[in-house]
């Protein structure tokens, strides 16, 4: 693993797209007044999820480390890139050194492609990185999440716990937590997201 002061880095993903991955890391950057990076930005340069998660941490320490690819299409980063004329190359994905936590943002899923031989549970395993999973109830959910689960641990990721982001459903959650892997909160709708929301939810989490 890399560690630097002792600090692993927090990797967060999601059982998939649009699961709360950037308001998680808001949370804990907040929180822990963590450094924060997202190594591939998809689409959406002039908002991109650094830029958020900048507008809602308060804390005067955290640094925010530029993104190792900024693609200008909103698609799978191997897609993205070849619009844009180039392929990503994980060797130029370099984790910043810092004394202090680092939190890292994925794009998507565990499987989403950077290119075409390497996925994004591949640049979690090349960072050393430990992982915090961000799940979401709905239809399909136990299977996306147990799968997500299972990647993680045959590669020997280590995975600090996970979350469950949005409307509560004991039943799929039930399940899920007899994997035995620490519940770190829950996250319930939020009408709004400011600041203010940020600081109270990290208040929230057993990490």
């Amino acid at each position: 693993m890399n560690t630097y002061m002792g600090k692993t880095p927090l990797f967060i993903t999601g059982i998939g797209t649009g699961i709360g991955k950037t308001i998680v890391s808001a949370v804990l950057v907040e929180k822990l007044k963590a450094d924060y990076w997202k190594p591939v930005q998809s689409g959406d340069l002039d908002n991109s999820d650094t830029l958020l998660v900048k507008s809602l941490v308060s804390n005067p320490v955290t640094k925010f480390y530029p993104e190792a690819y900024r693609l200008t299409q909103p698609f799978s980063p191997h897609k993205s890139a070849a619009l844009d004329g180039m392929e990503i190359n994980p060797e130029k994905i370099i984790i910043p050194q810092t004394d202090n936590q680092l939190i890292i943002e994925g794009a998507g899923g565990l499987m989403v492609p950077l290119n075409e031989r390497f996925l994004m549970i591949d640049l979690i395993k090349k960072l050393g990185a430990e992982v915090v999973l961000v799940s979401q109830n709905y239809l399909g959910s136990i299977n996306h999440t147990l799968l997500s689960i299972d990647a993680l641990r045959s590669r020997n990721i280590p995975i600090k716990g996970i979350i469950f982001n949005g409307d509560s459903d004991e039943w799929s959650e039930s399940v899920i937590l007899k994997q035995n892997l620490p519940l770190l909160v829950r996250i319930s709708n939020q009408k709004s997201i400011t600041p203010e929301i940020i600081s109270l939810l990290g208040q929230q989490f057993t990490l």
